[in-house]
């Protein structure tokens, strides 16, 4: 059975190609004609066109595109050419309008310039709820958004000045001491704002603490001081056992992609990699080199070492832990319905975690713990199965051999964005955001402990270049998440080998890997306007009006 991908065994994309022609038969029994308007001569214009007398041919409907995505678990996308053939050979047409200055106060002094300040508090005391949330997000004036701060909770100021130092705290009827907001949902968006004055965000959001009780439990700091990141435990977490949440310090304020330096990348990854590495050491009974500080970039790839070893000794270590869970919320959104729109980064912030590898159910049977990666590792291995092929060896060829998805011969045909001798940040052929980006390492490496110091640094400029093209380009919220396989999967590759000779004897391929040759793998998935996830999401179908070609080009001149 051929497996469901669009990367074929022999190293290129299969595209599908939808023209539809078709007759509808017409059951309607009456006609209900009305006039719906006028043009402005006065000419009636009427709805006649919806009530066709006889049955409906349609000879030539739009071309659809359909290319089922790399990994089946993520469904397929679907591109309307009557949409995409509109961006082809134009990629400045390939953005979102950057969102203009917004000042209700200045649009008060053009209509009525004497109001005093004490006229404009009063003002924004009146606005209803709805009306706060949407200022608070789209608001660009300094001015406005320090006054809906002062009615969100009670600020604290220096002595003699406007300038606040911290927040008010109250107690709780159960005895918590907690800060003094009055507009939980207002007091939210205000503090992702990036035009709130960094004293306030300081105050409000940034200094350590004020976000409640977490624990700080890991730093990293560059030597010239300038990037700065704390890791914060998340104990009581949506994530089973807890996880940690690498955030920019206080005295290193990021809030837009661009802000973010390689320095700041190579800080909150860092702090990524060296809880993992120290957490599996743990479990292997390897002693840390050293205690309450942080690693240094030689003494984290020797503690890596050390662990590579331990996990290739025999007999095989049996981790209750052995796979890395990452993501990134990047940027915020809430509408003034109430609805929120992506996840808060109160500043950058990335987290991660790990997962066991089994759960005992509540009749006391144990069963595997999920993670997202293990599905590329289930897929890839039954495509090496029914193929003899290495998945990620086709999917590097199709990517490095693309041809456009329309086919036609003119146009930028290729859907790499940034490389280098050992990651490729590229546009997949099927996209489940019309904006998605990838980045993966260019030889079979399952996860980060197979990552080496080059390696590292390489996925972490790649994905600063990621998060900052997409960014330019006007995605202001973007998903990252990190597929990977588990930290032991060496019994499973020797399992898997056994059955391959047995399974295809003589005619196996003499090159075949040693395993299945999982690569590490990240995605960039950002929110567009005008495109909620709706039933045809839901069902992992993805819409998209724009080439991945197309889509390509316009990053690859974004980060010009």
């Amino acid at each position: 059975m051929t497996p469901r991908t669009c990367v074929d065994p022999s190293g290129h994309f299969r595209v599908g190609v939808h023209q539809p022609e078709f007759e509808v038969k017409n059951l309607r029994g009456h006609d209900y004609i009305e006039n719906l308007g006028t043009l402005a001569n006065g000419t009636f214009v009427n709805n006649q066109v919806n009530f066709p007398k006889e049955n409906v041919q349609e000879p030539s409907a739009d071309k659809i595109f359909e290319i089922a995505n790399p990994f089946p678990f993520r469904g397929t996308t679907f591109i309307n050419s009557a949409w995409a053939d509109g961006h082809a050979g134009k990629p400045e047409t390939i953005a979102i309008p950057r969102p203009s200055p917004c000042s209700l106060f200045q649009k008060l002094d053009s209509w009525q310039p004497d109001l005093t300040p004490e006229d404009k508090t009063r003002l924004l005391e009146l606005l209803p709820h709805p009306l706060c949330i949407a200022l608070a997000q789209a608001s660009t004036d300094p001015e406005e958004l320090i006054l809906l701060a002062q009615k969100a909770c009670t600020l604290l100021f220096k002595k003699g000045t406007h300038t606040p130092w911290g927040i008010g705290y109250k107690q709780t009827k159960e005895g918590r001491i907690v800060p003094d907001i009055h507009d939980p949902e207002v007091f939210e968006v205000l503090i992702n704002n990036p035009f709130l004055p960094d004293a306030y965000k300081k105050a409000l959001v940034l200094k350590p603490g004020v976000q409640g009780t977490s624990e700080i439990v890991g730093e990293f700091k560059s030597r010239d001081k300038a990037t700065h990141v704390f890791e914060y435990l998340r104990r009581n977490s949506y994530i089973p056992w807890g996880h940690y949440a690498s955030n920019m310090a206080d005295d290193a304020i990021r809030y837009r992609a661009k802000d973010l330096s390689v320095q700041d990348m190579t800080g909150l990854r860092h702090l990524y990699y060296q809880r993992v590495y120290v957490r599996v050491a743990g479990q292997l009974g390897i002693a840390l080199p050293t205690l309450k500080q942080c690693l240094g970039t030689d003494e984290l790839e020797a503690l890596r070492m050390r662990i590579i070893k331990a996990l290739k000794s025999s007999p095989k270590p049996a981790l209750t832990f052995n796979h890395s869970l990452w993501g990134w919320n990047f940027g915020f959104g809430f509408a003034q319905s109430g609805h929120r729109l992506h996840a808060s980064h109160q500043m950058v912030h990335q987290q991660n975690s790990m997962v066991p590898r089994k759960i005992t159910d509540t009749r006391g049977d144990d069963y595997d713990c999920f993670s997202c990666g293990d599905l590329v590792t289930d897929f890839i291995t039954e495509f090496k199965r029914s193929t003899g092929k290495s998945f990620f060896k086709a999917y590097l060829s199709a990517i490095q051999n693309n041809e456009r998805t329309d086919g036609k011969p003119k146009g930028p045909a290729s859907l790499i964005v940034h490389e280098d001798p050992r990651v490729i940040l590229f546009v997949p052929k099927a996209q489940t955001s019309e904006w998605e980006l990838c980045l993966m390492t260019k030889k079979a490496c399952s996860n980060i402990l197979e990552a080496d110091i080059s390696l590292r640094a390489s996925l972490d400029h790649a994905m600063l270049i990621a998060i900052q093209t997409l960014e330019t380009l006007g995605a202001q919220m973007v998903t990252a998440i990190e597929l990977s396989g588990r930290f032991d999967k060496q019994a499973l590759d020797q399992d898997l080998d056994q059955d391959l000779d047995q399974d295809l004897g003589q005619n196996l391929e003499q090159d075949l890997e040693q395993d299945i040759g999982q690569h590490l793998l990240y995605s960039f998935i950002p929110k567009l306007p005008y495109a909620p996830g709706t039933f045809s999401e839901a069902q992992l179908r993805w819409i998209s009006g724009c080439y991945p070609e197309d889509f390509a080009q316009a990053c690859r001149g974004a980060t010009l």
